[in-house]
């Protein structure tokens, strides 16, 4: 339901911007979240932004990644700066009706709770 860009490959220190098309996603209120999962690892929430506009970051993206929506282009993006390997993995958009979930701490948001969720968009970062 929801489509990500902007992945690709890049070297240790440099930024990307991921970019999740939402115009699918018509409710007024909402939570939607940036999640990755690395090989062998679990999916892991990094980012949410609710429809009051607050937002709310994972530790290990605190200060490098930021989290917008566009509301002209109908888009969620992930600006991520000084990358590192550590955040080689596939990232997923998702979406939700429910904004209380951007309330709840990032290690308890499950992707596949959001109703509308993206298919992936790989980020490869090379030291």
């Amino acid at each position: 339901q929801l489509a990500e860009s902007g992945g690709g490959s890049v070297q240790a220190g440099g930024s990307l911007r991921l970019s999740c098309g939402v115009s699918t996603f018509t409710y007024t209120r909402y939570c939607m979240a940036w999640f990755r999962q690395a090989p062998g690892k679990e999916r892991e929430g990094v980012a949410v932004i609710g429809s009051d506009g607050n937002t709310n970051y994972a530790d290990f993206v605190k200060g490098r990644f930021t989290i917008s929506k566009d509301n002209t282009k109908n888009t969620l993006d992930l600006q991520m700066e000084t990358l590192n390997a550590a955040d080689s993995a596939m990232y997923y958009c998702a979406a939700d009706y429910n904004d209380r979930a951007c309330t709840y701490p990032l290690s308890r948001l499950d992707f596949y709770n959001f109703a509308y969720r993206g298919r992936g968009t790989q980020v490869a970062v090379s030291s």
